[in-house]
């Protein structure tokens, strides 16, 4: 999942940065693009976070 969502996130910024050199800044395909690359760095942090926090609960389970 993490794998799928690191390729995501690097084919909309290239998408995004693209649209800003063709379409400028302002324009609406860029901004939604920005947008949807928001979404999916959000997606990622929050799925990491989520296995990094099961991964340190895992260590204290066996310590006790």
């Amino acid at each position: 999942m993490v794998n799928l969502l690191l390729k995501k996130m690097e084919q909309t910024r290239e998408m995004m940065i693209r649209s800003g050199v063709e379409n400028g800044l302002q324009n609406a395909k860029t901004i939604q693009l920005s947008r949807r690359l928001d979404q999916l760095m959000n997606t990622y942090y929050r799925q990491t976070a989520f296995e990094e926090k099961e991964d340190h609960d895992d260590l204290f389970q066996y310590s006790e």
